[in-house]
Parts: structure tokens; C-alpha cells; sequence
């Protein structure tokens, strides 16, 4: 499956997050985003990830392991999602160095989340706030088959217009990236 996602800053997050509260429920969660390469960096030279992603919410904590591989969408970046939920987060962190990959960087993201239903697509919605980052940003995903990815971003663009966000806020700035800009400052 694609993650057709699109991300955008957010100018006015109180106001976003008024309309998706009466969209859906919010749901509240801290990420811990750990993100793996090989020695030789050739994950990220491929624009692939791979990263063990911890998340604290009211409902416990789970770990999920996550690849993503090279975009299929050089506009939005999305990309194919391989991900699977696992028992414990030590060993998932043990499993991969012990292959051979290498931490490249980690950081946390505060999310609230919504899952909701627009134009006949089951969409997650997340406000977030990087604490190493200026700015809130919203992203609105959908998972489909890789024909559906234009048509999902359509549809991913009038959500995101009916919430006041239009094509200039969007940014294709990753997490990975700003986070490390910011620690080499």
C-alpha cells in the first residue's frame, strides 16, 4: 500500500484543531521516532526509511516497526508503508543494529489524532508539534493502491482546503531533516 500524505505548516492551529474536534475524536499520543540506516547511509540516499516508532497515549503504549520505501509521488513524497506492530521496543532497537543498521537520529513528535471519513476515504489527520521545531504542522494521510495515489491526493487537498490550509502552507520539510538542521546549530 502508498501513504498518500500531504503536510502542511499550520498558521492558525487553534482554529484547525476547533474544526477536527468536531470532525472526529481527537486522540492524544507522543511519538519516540527512532529512525535506522545502514553505515553507509544508502536507506536515505534511496529515500527509504526505516524507523521504530514508540507511541504514549491515554490507551498504553505501543511500538510499531516501519519501512518506507523510495516516493512513488515526487510532488507529495508519498511513499509504499510497510509496518508492523511489536512486542518489545528494546528488542526491535537490538534486532536492527544487530543487522547492521545504525541509528541516525531520534526525537519525539506530539500528535493529536483523528481518524475520520472524507470523500469516501478513511483518512488519519494529525496536528503536530515537534518540541525541536518552530511551528505546528497538519498531516492528512490515506493508505491506497499506487493507481489511487493522484486521485487520494485530490481528495487529501479539499480536506485540508476545507480546514483553510491551501497549497502554500504545504511543505515537503521532513522531521528527520529540520530536527538534525536544528541540532547543528
Amino acid at each position: 500500500m502508498i501513504e498518500a500524505e500531504l503536510k502542511a505548516r499550520v498558521h492558525a492551529p487553534e482554529a484547525v484543531m476547533r474544526q477536527l474536534d468536531e470532525r472526529a475524536e481527537a486522540r492524544v499520543e507522543v511519538y519516540r521516532d527512532t529512525y535506522y540506516d545502514r553505515p553507509d547511509g544508502s536507506l536515505e540516499k534511496a529515500g527509504e526509511e526505516l524507523r521504530v516508532r514508540t507511541v504514549h497515549g491515554a490507551d498504553g503504549t505501543r511500538t510499531v516497526l516501519t519501512y518506507k520505501g523510495a516516493a512513488v509521488d515526487a510532488e507529495s513524497g508519498s511513499k509504499p508503508e510497510h509496518e508492523t506492530r511489536v512486542e518489545d521496543a528494546d528488542q526491535a532497537h537490538a534486532i536492527l543494529r544487530g543487522l547492521g543498521h545504525v541509528e541516525v537520529i531520534a526525537f519525539e513528535k506530539r500528535c493529536r489524532n483523528y481518524d475520520l471519513e472524507a470523500r469516501g476515504r478513511q483518512m488519519l489527520a494529525t496536528l503536530v508539534r515537534v518540541p525541536e521545531i518552530d511551528g505546528t504542522f497538519l498531516e492528512v494521510e490515506t493508505l491506497v493502491d499506487e493507481g489511487e495515489v493522484p486521485a487520494a491526493l485530490d481528495d487529501i487537498r479539499a480536506v485540508l482546503a476545507e480546514l483553510g490550509i491551501g497549497p502554500e502552507d504545504l511543505t515537503r520539510e521532513t522531521y528527520t531533516g529540520a530536527v538534525a538542521a536544528q541540532r547543528r546549530i
